[in-house]
């Protein structure tokens, strides 16, 4: 047997793992070789230490393939894997807010001169304004809390909206907020049905400039069918590190319908108690340790068989984050990243929280996405799109 050990499959790699030039990246393999036996790498003949070998390499492409070899007295064996190459990579960083429905609904009713009177735009272009947050604004077509449309939203802001979309995006979300977990046993055409429905009227009321594929579906459950659909209608990027069905945390479903102690909800989800397992065999059962644990410090990874690139999401979701603590936790994440060479990072949250007619109504909700993005301003990260280029990396000319 033989194994590639520094690398998984799929990782993603910056000038931060090698030496990087205009045509390649020059890094290290490091494994191990069962039976001790000469192995090469890419033809490159590695360096024998008993077991262990070692071997530079250079990655020239987007994609790479690395094959490691050795034939032994026993059979030959190979490993092989998938690297990708991020060129020219920095330090950046991709924002959305899941659920909007509640400010379609109030432009529809108040129709002001501008959208950006309406105090949750005109929150989020602060922001932008004085940090340059982008935002992806993941859409629902139905309002579950009063009988609204996102067909009955005006298209008078249209061009207000193009003249903007640098930095404000929408995007498919779910038909609606309930049920929970909408996707989890959908087909292909019942998600492609209500995908369709809210790109119609995203291209309708704010144009094609202002649409973007989706990184994550409400609950970021969904079938096999739904991630399909999803990956033929251009998804690049899943911001929560897998598609399939798992155990999450966050607020019950009967705490979000009858609001009441924002704090309590709080603790219980920075707590992580909301998702534990009692058991080592629960935790075995229902969790993928490797991956889990390799997207907590690197943050992202490409399937080869898939064709799509797999983030950590938020690190740090604003509705679920008290604000005193949000520095705190972008510091860890920071830190994290730092020892793991890794420079793509996330902020997100929920809509609803920002509205003082919702049940769980959060009044520093806007000050809470400010402080990630201050953050991010301060430690040079700059806001991208995950769903253009690689992971907002346009180096590859894509």
């Amino acid at each position: 047997m033989i194994e590639i050990t520094n690398y998984r499959q799929g990782a993603i790699l910056n000038h931060r793992h090698g030496v990087e030039t205009d045509k390649s990246l020059r890094i290290k393999i490091e494994g191990m070789s069962d039976h001790g036996c000469p192995v090469t790498v890419n033809g490159v003949p590695a360096e024998m230490d008993g077991r262990r070998f070692s071997a530079e390499i250079e990655l020239a492409e987007k994609i790479n393939t690395v094959t490691a070899s050795t034939i032994t007295p026993y059979g030959n064996y190979t490993q092989e894997l998938t690297l990708v190459w991020d060129k020219k990579s920095f330090k950046r960083y991709n924002c959305y807010i899941d659920d909007h429905i509640f400010v379609f609904t109030d432009l529809a009713k108040q129709r002001p001169k501008s959208a950006f009177d309406h105090f949750y735009l005109k929150g989020l272009k602060d922001i932008h304004d004085k940090f340059g947050m982008r935002y992806t604004l993941n859409c629902f077509y139905h309002n579950a809390h009063e009988e609204f449309l996102l067909k009955d939203m005006p298209d008078i802001w249209k061009s207000e909206f193009i003249d903007n979309s640098d930095w404000l995006k929408f995007s498919f979300h779910s038909y609606s907020e309930f049920p929970d977990r909408p996707y989890a046993e959908a087909s292909a055409e019942e998600i492609g049905h209500d995908w369709d429905l809210v790109q119609n009227e995203i291209y309708r009321f704010a144009g094609e400039e202002c649409y973007i594929a989706p990184c994550v579906i409400h609950w970021a459950n969904i079938h096999p069918s739904a991630a399909q659909e999803f990956i033929r209608r251009g998804g690049k990027c899943y911001c929560t590190g897998s598609m399939r069905l798992r155990v999450m945390g966050g607020p019950s479903l009967a705490d979000r319908q009858k609001g009441g102690n924002m704090t309590k909800i709080q603790e219980r989800s920075c707590s992580g108690v909301d998702c534990s397992t009692e058991t080592l065999g629960l935790d075995l059962h229902y969790g993928f340790n490797e991956e889990r644990s390799y997207i907590a410090k690197h943050r992202t990874y490409y399937d080869p068989l898939l064709k799509i690139i797999f983030s950590g999401g938020s690190g740090c979701c604003c509705n679920l984050v008290p604000l005193n603590e949000i520095q705190g936790r972008m510091e860890k994440i920071f830190e994290t990243a730092t020892e793991n060479k890794c420079e793509t990072f996330g902020a997100g949250s929920h809509e609803q929280y920002t509205f003082p007619y919702y049940p769980n109504y959060l009044p520093d909700h806007l000050d809470r996405i400010e402080a990630v993005a201050k953050f991010y301003y301060e430690h040079d990260c700059k806001p991208v799109y995950f769903s253009e280029g690689l992971l907002g990396n346009m180096a590859w000319g894509e």
